[in-house]
């Protein structure tokens, strides 16, 4: 659970409100009606968890936002599609890099993980038909060979990294 200081607005852990206001606090749960009834400082409210932000692309994750009041006036942590990306200036060390630079860097990571990932259980996938192809194997050879070639076209497919189509593999 979360408690949002009513004096600063700030959002913190019960277990980091009990750490820094540990007198007078009860050793059960904390509940919003506690918090109504407390009279000493701080005073706080329980942050209830929103719902994830859904949608966006596959660069983006949902992330904490922050805490919002709904018209009841209970507070719900918040989320938003990110990453966020803005200008940075320059520093002693780096130079100024734009909201597109910098997003244009992280898409490239993510696809380059995307395709480790995939090149992984691609490889995988070879592995465990390499018996296939040895000299005394009496698997159907050239239809092993056909799907092993699959397997290593995938890299070339238009969607890679991020959507394959896995060949069948035969039985």
């Amino acid at each position: 659970m979360q408690i949002r200081l009513r004096s600063t607005g700030e959002v913190m852990l019960e277990s980091e409100f009990r750490t820094r206001f540990a007198q007078n606090l009860p050793s059960t749960p904390l509940t919003q009606e506690w918090l109504n009834s407390y009279t000493g400082d701080p005073a706080g409210d329980v942050v209830f968890e929103g719902p994830q932000a859904t949608g966006g692309t596959v660069y983006q994750y949902s992330q904490y936002a922050g805490a919002e009041q709904d018209e009841q006036g209970r507070w719900f942590t918040k989320y938003v599609l990110g990453p966020i990306f803005t200008d940075r200036p320059a520093t002693e060390t780096e130079p100024a890099q734009t909201a597109a630079e910098q997003e244009a860097a992280y898409k490239a990571i993510k696809d380059a993980e995307q395709a480790n990932s995939v090149r992984t259980r691609r490889n995988e996938k070879l592995k465990e038909c390499d018996w296939t192809q040895v000299a005394d194997s009496t698997a159907n050879k050239p239809v092993w060979a056909t799907y092993r070639q699959a397997l290593r076209d995938i890299t070339s497919q238009e969607s890679f990294p991020w959507t394959i189509t896995w060949p069948t593999q035969p039985e």
